[in-house]
Formats: C-alpha cells, sequence, structure tokens
C-alpha cells in the first residue's frame, strides 16, 4: 500500500531499464507537485557483453542523483510481463541494481505494475503512452508533455508516492 509522507520530502520514480532508465525527484504533495528533476539515464547500445559496463553506468549516474536529492521514498516499476526473455533478464539486473542503491540511502522502496500505474493515473490498465503523458502533464501542470514516456512513467510513479 502506498503511505504517504510529509510534504518536505523528496520522492523519486524510477522506470528501469537497461538502455534507458526513466527517473523522477519530486516533492510536495499531489495537489501541489513540485518537480525537482527528470528525464532519462541512457547507456550506449551494446552486446549482452558489454552488460557490466552498462550497469555501471547507470548506477553511477542514479547514485549521483540519489546523493542530490535523497529521497525519502521511491517507486519503482516492476517487471510484469516480457514477451522477449533476454530483455526481462537485463531489466531485471538493472533493476536489482537500482533497488539496492534506493535501498543503501535508506530509501523505502515500493513497487508498481505498469498495468498498476496506468489504472491509477488514466483509469484504465492499457492506456497508451500518449495517454499517460497527456495526465502527467495535467498531473504536473506542466506547459508541454514530458518526453521520452520513461520519464513520464516516472514523474507518474513519483507522484503517486506523494499520496497521489
Amino acid at each position: 500500500m502506498l503511505s504517504q509522507f510529509s510534504e518536505s520530502a523528496v520522492v523519486a520514480g524510477i522506470d528501469p531499464g537497461t538502455a534507458s532508465v526513466g527517473y523522477a525527484f519530486v516533492t510536495g504533495n499531489s495537489k501541489n507537485p513540485i518537480i525537482l528533476d527528470y528525464g532519462i539515464l541512457q547507456t550506449s547500445p551494446q552486446g549482452r557483453e558489454y552488460m557490466p559496463s552498462r550497469l555501471l553506468e547507470l548506477g553511477t549516474d542514479l547514485e549521483s542523483l540519489i546523493a542530490k536529492y535523497q529521497p525519502q521514498k521511491a517507486l519503482v516499476e516492476d517487471l510484469f510481463f516480457f514477451k522477449n526473455h533476454k530483455t526481462a533478464i537485463s531489466v531485471a539486473q538493472s533493476r536489482g541494481m537500482l533497488l539496492y542503491l534506493l535501498a543503501k540511502c535508506g530509501s523505502q522502496v515500493e513497487s508498481i505494475t505498469p498495468l498498476q500505474l496506468k489504472q491509477t493515473i488514466c483509469g484504465y490498465g492499457r492506456a497508451s503512452k500518449n495517454d499517460m503523458q497527456e495526465m502527467v502533464k495535467k498531473l504536473y501542470n506542466l506547459d508541454s508533455t514530458p518526453k521520452p514516456d520513461d520519464a513520464a512513467d516516472a514523474l507518474a510513479m513519483a507522484w503517486l508516492g506523494l499520496g497521489g
């Protein structure tokens, strides 16, 4: 169950991957969310033999962000279903590393499936990426839709962590 924190708490939203990790750090509350930072961390596309290098790159970048914002809480997208088992394994490796970094800094970590996230944000578990981006734009009262979709998903998770 999503627990609520004080309005001064920093909440992180993380959408794990290996080529791209969406991240968001927010504060405030669900009615008045304040974005501290959001975006994506990317690694260059390389073969499977470079997975340790990609994880190191992502881990180093995320560790710097965690040190800067010191989130008390983090919502991380859970693995739900993958057609490609190789992709699922690499994303699971990335997710494990991200969970470790968040736990190491003392963040309370919660998981949410993509279906749960879409259901909560859009009211429909099969909402499109564009639908999610539009709803996140409204939730944060942004002038434009947050892009790419990994960053928008991270913002949606962080908003939920504020008690949304």
